[in-house]
């Protein structure tokens, strides 16, 4: 079973949102964990709030930070448009940027195309890993 990580700094919002929506949408044929670079406290109460609107409750997850574990296991790190690349030492690990909106401190309005747009690339990337296999 392949594995993503998806990083940020936070691990607040859109990593937070990308692994649910991954796991959600995978049935058990890939599977996502995320994690940060400098955690915050806790996730996003906008961001729990619009994943809950599609059916995802994130209310019980905890921002993570980054350890080599979660490198080791990941066939593939995805950063999340925050600069957290160059604090990810994956270079062995396939890596990509999807230069995506920080959801912190924004509407509820604007976390939501966040959110609509991760779900979007995370369908995307699923269908990938599915050809691939």
């Amino acid at each position: 079973m392949k594995t993503v990580l998806f990083v940020c700094v936070g691990n607040s919002g859109r990593s937070q949102m990308a692994e649910a929506f991954l796991n959600h949408y995978a049935e058990g044929k890939a599977k996502a964990i995320s994690a940060g670079t400098n955690p915050a406290a806790n996730v996003e109460p906008t961001v729990v709030k619009a994943m809950k609107e599609v059916g995802i409750d994130i209310s019980g997850n905890k921002p993570k930070p980054l350890i080599l574990e979660m490198l080791d296991q990941a066939h593939l790190v995805i950063t999340m448009g925050c600069g957290a690349e160059a604090a990810c030492p994956a270079s062995w690990v396939e890596t990509r940027d999807w230069g995506l909106e920080d959801p912190k401190d924004k509407p509820i309005e604007k976390v939501r195309e966040i959110r609509d747009e991760i779900k979007t690339r995370v369908i995307s990337l699923l269908k990938e890993i599915e050809k691939g296999e």
